[in-house]
């Protein structure tokens, strides 16, 4: 019985276990293809937003963004969003700039929550001290007014 051998469903428990499906099917979103907007999130293009034209390896891709340079760049230093746009393989930066504009790419990522949270970032990483104290007394105030909200309520329902 050499080179054959018997294998029963119990050596290999773990390959019928079937992933857990999202609504629509399939286990998830966010795939490496052309036209997939990625933020990168290393490097000096940090917190730019590209459009993969090309996968180069299993490593590796092809970006380009209308202000930057067409470059290759790692997975690693992508993280891709929801965001996708209809381009063929490799277009000339022209074309990629009308789909990015068609697709209106820039106001789909400034709305949605991930792109509102990293302008809230950014908005807070550049107040100078006296912004910082304002908002901290806005802060204050806020939460004394909702604490008062509060015990109001709880005043009403503990007559009721």
């Amino acid at each position: 019985m050499y080179g054959r051998s018997i294998v029963s469903e119990y050596d290999f428990p773990f390959q019928t276990v079937e992933r857990e499906k999202e609504e629509d099917g399939e286990p998830f979103k966010r795939y490496v293809e052309i036209g997939r907007v990625a933020l990168v999130n290393y490097g000096k293009e940090y917190g730019q937003l590209v459009v993969i034209v090309d996968v180069i390896d299993q490593n590796r891709a092809l970006v380009d963004s209308p202000d930057m340079v067409r470059s290759q760049m790692n997975f690693k230093r992508l993280s891709l969003t929801d965001i996708k746009i209809d381009i063929k393989r490799v277009p000339k930066k022209k074309t990629l700039i009308a789909a990015m504009e068609t697709a209106d790419v820039k106001n789909k990522w400034e709305h949605s929550s991930w792109g509102r949270k990293l302008i809230v970032q950014k908005r807070r990483a550049s107040l100078n001290d006296f912004d910082r104290f304002k908002l901290m007394l806005a802060k204050i105030k806020k939460a004394g007014i909702v604490r008062q909200e509060l015990a109001k309520l709880k005043k009403e329902t503990a007559a009721a």
